[in-house]
């Protein structure tokens, strides 16, 4: 078993799911840190940034000199280097903390960056999908049922508009479709299938 700590947001989702990743001060990335259990007959995988602080009874693990963000997409991050000298007995996981924000951080403004990329709505439809979404919050503190019938009407609506856009758009190049919803090629794939109704490996 393999632990670890990422980052999705509602728009992009694991498209674009982000990560903190550690290198080595010769600039390697390290494997995962095996951890073996209680009873020593099993154990599990570990690469979350936190491991990797140079400590250890019987076996030394490697040392974090760069703490970065990654993203499912490829895209990495700005190192931030990690300042050993201030640690103190603090674990690495508290103290390395500041830093690993600053990661997550950069990988949101990859994310706005992704944003700026994708296809324009036009202005005011925009506007108008935020008024209905202040509209279905507003009526959910008087009626939750109302909202949610107005959240199925949505879905509906969904469903019959978006249609024959998605069989137009299986015809279009996917990569230029995917890049257009900032999505991956395989989550694009999987959103026209669900809009066009048909299945998504067919």
């Amino acid at each position: 078993m393999e632990t670890d700590e990422t980052w999705t947001s509602d728009e992009y989702g694991r498209s674009h799911e982000g990560r903190v990743g550690v290198l080595l001060d010769d600039g390697s990335v390290p494997k995962p840190v095996y951890f073996d259990s209680a009873s020593g007959s099993s154990g599990w995988e570990v690469s979350h940034w936190s491991v990797y602080d140079g400590a250890g009874t019987y076996l030394t693990r490697p040392k974090a000199h760069l703490l970065r963000a990654e993203c499912s997409c490829g895209w990495t991050g700005t190192g931030h280097t990690v300042d050993w000298t201030t640690v103190g007995e603090a674990p690495f996981r508290e103290s390395g903390l500041p830093t690993a924000d600053r990661c997550e951080e950069d990988w949101d403004t990859h994310l706005r960056d992704v944003d700026d990329t994708t296809v324009r709505l036009p202005t005011a439809l925009e506007a108008l999908l935020q008024t209905v979404t202040t509209a279905i919050e507003d009526l959910a503190e008087d009626s939750p049922t109302a909202a949610i019938k107005a959240a199925r009407t949505l879905e509906l609506i969904a469903r019959r508009t978006a249609h024959w856009p998605a069989h137009d758009a299986r015809d279009q190049d996917s990569k230029r479709v995917a890049a257009d919803l900032g999505l991956s090629v395989d989550a694009t794939r999987g959103l026209l299938a669900r809009f066009g109704g048909w299945h998504p490996h067919g």
